[in-house]
């Protein structure tokens, strides 16, 4: 697939995902009670866990072209 087709299906399923995962963060963020501490220490998480998922699409969008399979000659 070229690169550039990689990364324009990427930023397309990246972003949309992206903002759902923000609002539900958000929404299940009103369901913590209400102590400071849990509030903080669940933010944390739910700021920094869509980047692991994340990697995997950016190593995906911005991986080389595939070399094109070649058959070795028979002598």
């Amino acid at each position: 697939m070229a690169p550039r087709l990689k990364k324009l299906i990427g930023f397309a399923v990246f972003l949309p995902v992206l903002m759902l995962y923000f609002f539900a963060a958000a929404a299940l963020g009103e369901r913590v009670p209400n102590h400071q501490l849990l509030k903080a220490a669940y933010y944390l998480i739910a700021g920094v866990a869509w980047a692991f998922p994340a990697k995997y699409l950016m190593v995906w969008m911005n991986s080389p072209k595939a070399a094109a399979k070649t058959v070795p000659d028979q002598d």
